[in-house]
């Protein structure tokens, strides 16, 4: 048993890594000098955010449209789901904690229902009510969720994370001596 937990905490590394290593190179190829501004950590954000607002919007699609079910409850269901595919693929391949997953869901909990009921139920039904598809006004009420997110993951529920979101340099990036230059310089932000 032990030596499939640790087998496991292997593979989550190395995913983590990949991931990190992923980030690092799209980051370090951002035009206009976003490299500078944007770190490997809020770029790996924002492509889960990406995928799991895909999920949301899908879902609520589904839900709301499909099935009929009502516009607060259909939210809630979607949110709720792609909330919980966030917080996985965040700790794991993202902000690579290794904090104990109680205290960190529990914050996280905290958090998505401050968000939920601060920005996206909110958001969403007020720009629905004004005449707004509520496809639309979900995706309204996303730019400031982004916002908070992640301010709230990186220095709230994922804190125990200190490392740098970056990984070594790609190909070619060698210095004399055989060393190779770190990829870009990534600020903790």
């Amino acid at each position: 048993m032990a030596v499939e937990e640790r087998q496991g905490a292997r593979n989550s590394a190395a995913r983590g890594a990949r991931f990190t290593a992923v980030m690092t190179a799209i980051v370090g190829r951002l035009p206009f000098g976003l490299a500078g501004l944007i770190s490997p950590r809020l770029a790996g954000f924002l492509v889960i955010s990406a995928v799991t607002f895909t999920v949301d919007l899908a879902l609520l699609t589904a839900v709301h449209g499909g099935l009929g079910w009502p516009l607060p409850a259909s939210i809630t269901v979607a949110y709720t789901a792609a909330s919980a595919l966030g917080f996985l693929a965040n700790r794991v391949l993202n902000f690579r904690s290794h904090g104990a997953v109680g205290p960190q869901a529990v914050w996280y909990a905290v958090v998505v229902a401050i968000n939920y009921f601060g920005c996206i139920l909110g958001v969403t039904e007020a720009l629905a009510a004004l005449g707004t598809d509520y496809r639309l006004a979900r995706i309204a009420a996303a730019a400031v969720e982004a916002a908070y997110m992640y301010t709230a993951l990186r220095w709230v529920v994922f804190r125990d994370t200190r490392h740098p979101a970056t990984a070594p340099a790609p190909p070619g990036n060698e210095v004399p001596g055989g060393q190779r230059r770190a990829g870009p310089q990534s600020r903790e932000r």
